[in-house]
Order: C-alpha cells, then structure tokens, then sequence
C-alpha cells in the first residue's frame, strides 16, 4: 500500500524533499567554510608538490629543453617553494571562486529531485524492509494480537447471544 501512494505521489514527495533539502540542509557557503579551512588547504600541497615536482623536472624540459640547462635541483627546489607558498594563499580564493561558479550553475534542488525519481517501488521497499525491520515486525505482532483480542470479544459476544 506504501508502495502505491509513493508511486502515485513520487513527482510532488520529490519535488518536496528537494526543496527541504536544498533550501534547509544544504549550504555552499558550509561547503566554501569546511574547503578552505587551514588543515584542509595544507592537506592538498603534498599532491600539489608532487604534481609540481614532475612538472618541473620532466615536462617543463621536454616543452622548453633550455630550462633544463639554466635550472637545477636546487633552483627547482626554491620554485617548488615559491610556487607553493603562493599556491597556499591562492587556494582559498581558487575554492570560492569555483564554489561561487559552481552554485549558478549546478541546481541541487532539481538534482536531487531527479534522483528521488529515480528510485523505483522496488528499492523503497527494500529500504524500508531494511531501515524499518524491527518496527514493522512489531507492527505485525501488533495488528495479530488486536486481531486476536478482537476475534475473542466476539467469541464472547456470540457466546453470550446464544445463552
């Protein structure tokens, strides 16, 4: 039966959890504040030096053999560190700016309410057999004990009609 009205009302139950969502719990400016807190820029410059590393010792040679004459190791180590430092100031900036873009662009209402869509009778059940198992075994030894208690009140009325 849960299964029915979900189908029957998926577009309107979609369209109104992805305005719950989009409008209560999801915040670029939480996404901008958590990306571009300290721990989390310093995390990404051994990936940056990595990249920067190979860079400089292989690409920028192959494009430009004359750099390979003029530079050394320790030249490229001092970039490495220059290019570094700054990349750690720009970062922030980089991450808002992109965030900024990235919240005109992407519309995280109609997004999640495609997904919702996207999710047929079959998978709700099994979420909900799966999330709700111990509930709905209780709710069924319920309903068999009202039944029961139901079924001996008429026994009794009819017991009672009879004599």
């Amino acid at each position: 039966m849960l299964l029915n009205i979900f189908s029957k009302k998926q577009q309107q139950f979609a369209d109104q959890v992805a305005d719950f969502v989009s409008k209560q719990l999801f915040s670029f400016e939480d996404i901008r504040r958590q990306l571009a807190e300290p721990e989390k820029i310093k995390s990404m410059i051994p990936v940056v030096e990595v990249h920067m590393d190979t860079f400089l010792r292989e690409k920028l040679p192959e494009a430009m053999p004359v750099f390979k004459m003029f530079i050394g190791d320790s030249t490229i180590q001092q970039v490495k560190k220059v290019l570094v430092t700054e990349l750690d100031n720009m970062f922030p900036e980089i991450i808002d700016q992109y965030l900024q873009h990235t919240e005109k662009e992407l519309d995280v209402r109609q997004l999640i309410s495609r997904k919702i869509m996207g999710i047929s009778g079959e998978q709700l059940k099994a979420q909900i057999k799966g999330s709700l198992k111990k509930e709905l075994r209780l709710a069924e030894l319920a309903g068999a004990l009202f039944g029961l208690v139901i079924g001996l009140l008429q026994l009794m009325i009819a017991l009672h009609h009879n004599n």
